[in-house]
């Protein structure tokens, strides 16, 4: 088994770029996490993890991470991704959403709250405080808009 992991940190950015693998990564370095791997995760916050509001990590460290991204090459397209951390009793684990698609960043961002809302229920816990951040990008090429929770220590 892995450690459990007690930090996290929820990181959003979205931008331009030449290829579409070009807009993913100026997405990322937006966002504060483009020097790290991503290794994509589910969606569970660890119990008495502590958000911190930057990644401190060494460059090329493989980081945990939950994410919504899209990337769009339509011009004028609207896109949007946010994720949700939804937090309950101090003791017990949360839970991470994420969503992404052609809607603006509000919209992105209910989406979220809505969703974390539903799987504390599904779970028959009680919701005290959900974190979301969201980013919305307008394309004029390649863009690509990206919201995630990193977990780290």
């Amino acid at each position: 088994m892995l450690p459990m992991l007690r930090k996290f940190t929820v990181v959003a950015g979205a931008a331009e770029g030449p290829t579409r693998l070009n807009a993913f990564d100026n997405a990322l370095l937006r966002a504060g996490i483009g020097n790290v791997n991503l290794v994509r995760i589910s969606s569970i916050l660890p119990a008495h993890a502590v958000e911190e509001p930057i990644l401190k990590v060494e460059p090329g460290s493989l980081v945990p991470t939950a994410y919504g991204t899209i990337i769009a090459e339509d011009r004028g397209a609207l896109i949007a991704a946010a994720v949700a951390v939804g937090i309950g009793a101090p003791d017990e684990y949360g839970v991470i959403m994420e969503f992404s698609g052609h809607c603006s960043e509000r919209e992105a961002a209910e989406t979220v709250e809505r969703m974390a809302a539903e799987a504390f229920r599904a779970r028959g816990r009680t919701l005290e405080r959900v974190i979301v951040k969201a980013a919305e990008h307008r394309v004029e090429t390649i863009g690509c808009a990206f919201a995630a929770v990193a977990l780290w220590d």
